[in-house]
């Protein structure tokens, strides 16, 4: 089956000459890497995690009712998101009101900043016993990462099945300087959030692949691209639609104290370009020089590229070529709906291509298309799909490799939900940022401080939105009376945001991650990865921190028009 859902039942490479923690003469490794073998083993002997996670669930319940009867709460600004106003009118005389939306010009703004209590909510309360047995079915038909998954699998599954992945990573690793290709997984993996959850379901598996297919550990193709995705996420050298929602809650936050100035989506532009570049290298450096040295020589399965040398050329090439020209196909769809001014693809109202437009919200279709229509027109090509049978065979594989995977989904969907009804993270945030408004240091300082508490807060509130609308009305109005723009605080938030994404054990992709793991390495759980990511964390997290202080002490400006300080 394919890397990217299955697990393969081949020996684990952990029990030969060069298993982890050793390098490739055998010997053991230094203190750090005997300390990350010991996360590995501690991570790994504690129960599955659908286990680890219902156990979650009854501390969440548990802990929610004691903190409730404390009626312990904060009171906060945070900024909202608001529906368009509506007013009703009479059209033609009749007695039922319609609704009209006034003209754009009266809402400008999609948040405003609002003052907001909340307290923590048991969930043993009668509402929230309630909420226990009515909630199920929607927790996990709420849990978008689910949907995802299917729709991408359904192409890149095919794709796999078909022999084109391999394919094109065995071209790519033959073709691409042997010294460049961490590099590349890298960079590919942070420019990938610009297609926000593609990065996770198809560069992290094709990581693992491209280093396999250069003699390389999988599992440091693995943690070089999960590192890119994830340890970087809030950095890009594109607009990414993330940056949007950010940049509105950020110019709502201005306003408490400023309201006729505001940011503009390139406020960050240049720290991100920079961030990007520094953290190539940064990823690049820890993937090759500690990580693996630490997992020392694979001998493990080798299955990913079993059809080396079995392909005969000439149908291979014939594959791709009919692959190339479905993938012109498919552009050329997508340029005729996105790119031309009026398409379908664009937004509606506005015209834009990128600011809440369908061409966004659909990007993993769209990807979920390519891969679909290249691995149909490879494995008709190759002749390795023979008939739509075989291709749907190729899809029912994919999915069915997927079955524990949505099982563990249906757990974190609920403690997620569990815990998001407690309201337990919003207070904790809140309690920290208060003590942190309160330290009476210097701008420099308090930035520090203020990515540093973001880390933290970064293990139980991964995402990046949520925390920024709960940080952004306290700490962006205090930078400024500071001296700080806002710009920069917005910058030193997405230092924060980022490098403990990867050993949160809220991450959502965390489990798909699990599972690409274990086609290398039968006996691998939540603590390989975790022991895997530790080191980007850590290095990512101070590097770029320095960077950050760098930056800021020098006075290089944030973005276009954009200065570090007011």
């Amino acid at each position: 089956m394919s890397a990217l859902a299955s697990v393969n039942p081949g020996d684990d490479e952990g029990s030969s000459a060069t298993a982890v923690g050793k390098d490739e003469t055998g010997k053991s490794g230094g203190g750090m890497q005997k300390a990350l073998d010991l996360i590995e083993r501690v991570g790994n002997k504690v129960p599955h995690p659908a286990v680890i996670f219902l156990l979650l669930c009854v501390l969440v319940i548990v802990l929610s009712a004691i903190l409730s009867a404390f009626n312990v709460h904060v009171t906060y600004e945070t900024a909202q998101s608001v529906p368009a106003p509506a007013t009703q009118v009479h059209e033609g005389g009749t007695e039922y009101p319609g609704t009209a939306l006034p003209p754009d010009t009266q809402y400008t703004h999609n948040y405003v900043t609002v003052m907001e209590t909340k307290k923590v909510e048991s969930l043993l309360s009668g509402d929230g016993v309630r909420f226990l047995f009515t909630s199920m079915t929607h927790n996990f038909n709420d849990f978008g990462v689910v949907a995802v998954i299917l729709v991408v699998m359904v192409g890149v599954g095919l794709a796999e099945e078909s022999g084109l992945i391999a394919t094109l990573i065995r071209k790519l690793v033959h073709r691409a300087p042997a010294w460049a290709l961490t590099a590349i997984i890298v960079f590919a993996g942070i420019v990938s959030s610009i297609a926000t959850d593609a990065g996770y379901l198809v560069l992290i598996p094709l990581g693992a692949v491209a280093f396999l297919g250069a003699g390389r550990h999988p599992l440091a193709g693995i943690a070089a691209a999960f590192g890119g995705v994830s340890a970087a996420f809030g950095v890009n050298i594109l607009i990414a639609p993330v940056d949007g929602i950010i940049t509105e809650i950020t110019n709502q936050s201005i306003k408490l104290v400023n309201p006729g100035e505001s940011l503009n989506l390139t406020a960050n532009y240049y720290f991100a370009i920079g961030s990007t570049l520094f953290l190539t290298a940064v990823i690049t450096f820890i993937t090759e020089r500690i990580i693996e040295p630490r997992l020392g020589r694979y001998e493990g399965p080798s299955a990913a590229l079993e059809t080396d040398g079995q392909l005969d050329p000439a149908a291979e090439k014939r594959g791709l070529r009919y692959a190339g020209l479905a993938l012109v196909a498919v552009v050329i769809a997508v340029t005729l709906l996105a790119f031309i001014p009026g398409a379908p693809l664009r937004n509606p109202k506005t015209g834009s291509l990128f600011e809440d437009s369908p061409f966004m919200d659909g990007l993993i279709v769209i990807i979920m298309i390519a891969f679909l229509v290249m691995g149909l027109a490879y494995g008709a090509g190759a002749r390795t799909l023979k008939g739509s049978a075989a291709a749907m065979e190729a899809i029912t594989k994919t999915f069915a490799g997927l079955a524990g995977l949505i099982f563990l989904l249906l757990i974190i969907a609920q403690f997620i939900a569990y815990f998001n009804y407690s309201n337990m993270a919003t207070v904790a945030a809140v309690k920290l940022a208060d003590q942190l408004e309160s330290a009476n240091i210097g701008a420099l300082w308090l930035l520090i401080l203020f990515i540093l508490v973001t880390y933290l807060l970064n293990l139980i509130i991964p995402g990046i939105i949520p925390k920024w609308a709960i940080f952004a009305p306290i700490f962006v109005p205090l930078f400024i009376r500071l001296g700080v723009a806002p710009q920069t605080v917005l910058a030193a938030y997405r230092v924060g945001d980022s490098p403990t994404n990867v050993i949160t054990p809220l991450m959502v992709y965390l489990p798909f991650i699990v599972l690409v793991c274990e086609k290398y390495r039968k006996k691998a759980g939540v603590g390989t990865v975790i022991s895997l990511m530790v080191p980007y964390t850590v290095v990512v997290g101070v590097a770029w921190l320095v960077f950050f202080v760098i930056w800021y002490l020098i006075g290089i400006p944030m973005g276009p028009g954009a200065p570090v300080k007011i």
